[in-house]
């Protein structure tokens, strides 16, 4: 899991981290306010959606 806070663009890496093989986002992809979510990790979605 990687972590990126606090820029008015996304950075390189967070882009190629958050991207899938065929160019498109990684599944599922969830907005929660200004956090952004792509991929899936039971223990930060617990964190953010409770």
């Amino acid at each position: 899991m990687s972590e990126w806070k606090g820029a008015d663009t996304a950075s390189k890496e967070a882009v190629e981290a958050m991207l899938g093989p065929t160019g498109n986002l990684r599944a599922p992809t969830l907005r929660a306010g200004k956090t952004v979510l792509v991929g899936f990790n039971d223990e930060t979605y617990s964190g953010i959606l409770l």
